[in-house]
């Protein structure tokens, strides 16, 4: 018996209607935390990386909706990516307490504006995961600061999760680390040894590779999760 189960959905984003897709444990009424993802530049939700973490965290117990907005305007993506907030928290359905927003490359820093944006704006938001976070542009290392400003102004209540690459041509690991320590929330790094932008690493199957991701993402949520319940 499947531990999840798939719906495609429609998110009301202006007068457009945003693809996505909830990813369900089979028990459903048991449901309290959700994890919202979305693709990087290019793509969309059916990503694999993505589709493997949404598919995993439902398996453990958590809901995951992935959403698909096509656009390279950051402003643009983040409201999407608030008006797919609003839908989750209108699913009557499901008794949600905790929500954690993450995304890949582009993805997660529209996550990371959002949780910024939310947390100024006193909504809780659990944590933020960030796949892949694009620091910079290929070659372009001086980007960082403008990139990491999102990340700089979250609360110190806010943990953060990043899953990059040690040779990701996107985010220096001197730099990331350099952001990290100006960071006040909490922040815990998936370093993938040999791993690029798209977490290919020579050598191992991407399988394997989607297995370490899925277990560090799962195991972080579920614990952040755990920690926010003790603190209500």
């Amino acid at each position: 018996m499947d531990k999840f189960c798939e719906e495609k959905v429609k998110v009301q984003f202006g007068v457009k209607l945003l693809d996505a897709v909830l990813c369900v444990p089979t028990q459903a009424g048991d449901v309290h935390t959700a994890v919202v993802l979305t693709h990087g530049a290019g793509g969309d939700m059916n990503f694999k990386h993505l589709v493997s973490v949404a598919q995993a965290l439902a398996s453990s117990g958590s809901l995951c909706l992935r959403f698909t907005c096509k656009g390279l305007n950051l402003p643009y993506r983040v409201r999407a990516y608030k008006a797919v907030w609003e839908y989750l928290n209108t699913l009557e359905k499901f008794s949600i307490r905790h929500i954690f927003l993450g995304g890949r490359s582009m993805g997660s820093r529209a996550a990371v504006a959002l949780a910024r944006q939310l947390s100024e704006a006193a909504e809780a938001v659990a944590g933020v995961i960030c796949l892949s976070f694009p620091l910079h542009p290929p070659g372009q290392t001086h980007a960082h600061r403008q990139r990491s400003e999102d990340l700089r102004g979250l609360p110190e209540e806010m943990p953060v999760l990043f899953v990059s690459g040690t040779v990701d041509d996107m985010c220096d690991r001197a730099l990331l680390e350099t952001v990290v320590k100006d960071m006040k929330a909490p922040v815990d790094v998936l370093w993938l040894e040999g791993g690029g932008h798209g977490l290919a690493v020579r050598g191992r199957s991407e399988d394997s590779v989607l297995d370490e991701v899925n277990l560090r993402v799962v195991t972080w949520t579920l614990k952040h999760a755990a920690h926010v319940k003790d603190q209500s």
